[in-house]
């Protein structure tokens, strides 16, 4: 199988982690057999028009069984570059910004196949609308965590690479703080509380991620909304405890886990747990079994099986929607019985 996978979220110096969930996803892919050829472009309105033409120009030289865009504006770029069969996993934002999420939603009766990143994409979150639940043209595909990146690491090993104090505690901001769905305010309010030091990670260097999770006490997703939460599983896969909103994955993979909180933000609850972490000298939890259940790999085979029976005419098939399970099916992928939600 041939496919192409557009994206225009690539990394730059000021975020050198952005897009690598999808570089992870077409690495696994390939490492599954099939050939796979990565179209990027920068984000930038100025961006769109010149990589539809581009995106054209290629699909005239070379054949491929289909094409798999990731976020809706480089979704829309392939379809109006006349990709077909199209399939567009949605991200987040791209379904909960005020201009771009409408375009998304707008998109998906357009294409073959609607994917979203969790099954959270296709319900309404903090207010905003989600992605339309299309009869038979719908399934959830995340990216998974790269456990070949992320993994156990000693505390103190991470921290003597990173030139830290082995004994001064502190917090791991993993998003950019600029971005304000993340809420770094509340980040910073939970380690002010906590009497602990914050780290950001949106300049960090994706090879490098590992070793800051390992060297913290503890990782905060704060975020009012994720499209599927890629920190808070290459923070278990690193047995890291994290605290997090509800958002995304997060209420599936840190359900019952010991050292670990999935509530919505509360300062006070919130900074009695951090405290405590913070003043552990090595606190971990044991959230690689969680991760692994959801690592790139296994997304991978999600992701094949979904192209496999699009292409076989999966795509036409009814979908089923049962009230009693909360499950919803397309050709074999399922939006939430799975866990992946």
């Amino acid at each position: 199988m041939r496919v192409l996978v557009v994206m225009n979220f690539g990394a730059d110096p000021a975020a050198p982690q952005r897009g690598r969930w999808v570089i992870d996803q077409v690495e696994a892919l390939r490492e599954g057999g099939l050939e796979v050829d990565l179209f990027s472009f920068r984000p930038g309105v100025d961006q769109y028009l010149p990589a539809t033409r581009k995106i054209r120009q290629v699909l005239k030289e070379e054949e491929y069984d289909l094409v798999h865009a990731h976020y809706g504006l480089a979704g829309w770029c392939a379809q109006l570059a006349g990709a077909a069969p199209l399939v567009v996993t949605f991200h987040g934002t791209d379904v909960r910004h005020r201009i771009v999420g409408p375009m998304s939603r707008l998109l998906t009766r357009r294409i073959a196949l609607v994917a979203g990143a969790s099954k959270a994409l296709f319900e309404e979150e903090a207010g905003r609308p989600g992605l339309p639940l299309s009869e038979g043209r719908s399934a959830v595909l995340p990216c998974g965590a790269d456990l070949c990146r992320f993994s156990r690491v000693d505390r103190k090993v991470a921290r003597r690479i990173l030139g830290l104090d082995p004994d001064e505690p502190f917090l791991f901001f993993p998003a950019d703080p600029e971005r304000p769905e993340k809420r770094f305010d509340r980040a910073k309010q939970l380690a002010d509380a906590a009497d602990a030091k914050l780290v950001c990670g949106g300049g960090i260097e994706p090879d490098r991620m590992p070793l800051w999770m390992n060297a913290a006490n503890a990782v905060l997703v704060t975020s009012n909304y994720e499209g599927f939460g890629l920190a808070c599983l290459e923070a278990m896969a690193c047995d890291v405890p994290v605290l997090s909103t509800p958002v995304g994955i997060a209420p599936h993979a840190l359900r019952g886990l010991d050292r670990n909180l999935c509530a919505d933000f509360q300062p006070e609850l919130w900074s009695e747990f951090a405290s405590k972490l913070v003043s552990e000298a090595d606190p971990r939890t044991d959230g690689r079994p969680r991760a692994e259940a959801l690592s790139a790999r296994r997304m991978a085979d999600r992701v094949v099986m979904a192209y496999r029976d699009l292409l076989a005419g999966g795509a036409d098939k009814a979908l089923s929607n049962s009230a009693n399970s909360g499950g919803a099916r397309v050709s074999g992928v399922d939006l939430g019985n799975d866990g992946v939600s």
